[in-house]
């Protein structure tokens, strides 16, 4: 069984490193919300083998990570409590064994793959690092129909991961000498990958974000129209979970798309802000894709809004 250390172990993981989903998580019931804690931890754990080496070899990255996948899916021991917690929580709420795999698979891919020729390979990339992650949360909500559910979950995390690795330009290539933009969109607006790693800001590499922006709230609409078959006590908290991510496509229009001086963040009180909204309008309308129209700056215009609230910037590297 999962204990409340489990869950508190967890629970610390989410708080430290993934604070704007943790503010939509805290919005979900408890049945949900510590099987959530624990799978965030389990993403990190694995994320981080990846991210953070040390001194490990890719050998070993990759020999860690197989080790990882066979005690998460119940094959061996595991030696660490966050793993043995979701192994558990896995096995109690039917969570796929194959997504297990292709998101761990993910990660194996990430040790060696740091440019993507184009969009169709990143998204098979992030089917593994993203969609699957969605389709485990669905498990845990367990909607009354999940096979019209999941293909909206999918793309809701395929949403989140395109956020976060246009957020993120500058830090993939500071830290770890990745570029999650398509190849093919580079070069159709001729922005060369010298011109990224001297941060050089252009019109050419604005279009570029602009292409990605636009493909990626596409998704986020597609996702938020299957928020209304997820059962109804969490339905806001992946409203708000949506409204969050969104939100930094404001803010780099705001920086007017030069996420290669810095990286664009949401400060503590946009976030509040964001979430007292998206409550007060979920409490007088219960229609997930209303509420996102009427709170994203997404969907207030299209993807055009340029905001003016001030935007919280990460020091640079």
């Amino acid at each position: 069984m999962v204990d409340d250390d489990d869950i508190a172990r967890s629970k610390a993981i989410q708080q430290r490193t993934g604070k704007t989903f943790h503010v939509a998580t805290r919005l979900l019931p408890e049945r949900v919300r510590e099987p959530t804690y624990v799978m965030y931890a389990f993403f990190r754990v694995a994320d981080e083998v990846v991210d953070d080496p040390g001194d490990r070899t890719p050998e070993e990255q990759r020999a860690e990570l197989i080790t990882l996948k066979r005690a998460a899916l119940g094959e061996i021991e595991a030696e660490d409590p966050v793993i043995a917690a979701f192994s558990e929580m896995r096995a109690r709420h039917g969570i796929a064994d194959a997504d297990v795999e292709i998101f761990i698979d993910a990660m194996l891919a990430d040790i060696e793959t740091s440019r993507y020729e184009t969009y169709d390979e990143l998204e098979a990339y992030m089917d593994g690092s993203a969609s699957a992650v969605g389709r485990m949360m669905t498990a845990v909500m367990e909607p009354e129909q999940p096979e019209t559910a999941l293909p909206h979950a999918t793309a809701l995390g395929e949403a989140f991961q395109m956020t976060n690795f246009l957020r993120d330009v500058r830090e993939d290539i500071v830290e770890r000498d990745r570029i999650y933009l398509p190849q093919a969109t580079l070069e159709r607006h001729d922005v060369s990958e010298k011109e990224l790693f001297n941060f050089e800001m252009s019109p050419q590499f604005a279009a570029v974000m602009k292409d990605e922006l636009r493909r990626t709230e596409r998704l986020y609409e597609e996702g938020v129209a299957g928020i209304k078959y997820l059962p109804k006590d969490c339905q806001l908290a992946v409203l708000l979970a949506a409204v969050l991510y969104a939100d930094h496509h404001r803010a780099i229009r705001t920086l007017e798309y030069d996420v290669l001086s810095t990286t664009p963040q949401l400060s503590t009180a946009r976030k509040l802000y964001l979430a007292a909204k998206t409550r007060w309008r979920w409490a007088w309308n219960k229609d997930p894709e209303a509420v996102f129209s009427e709170v994203s700056s997404i969907g207030q215009s299209g993807g055009r809004h340029h905001g003016a609230e001030p935007v919280e910037r990460l020091p640079t590297r």
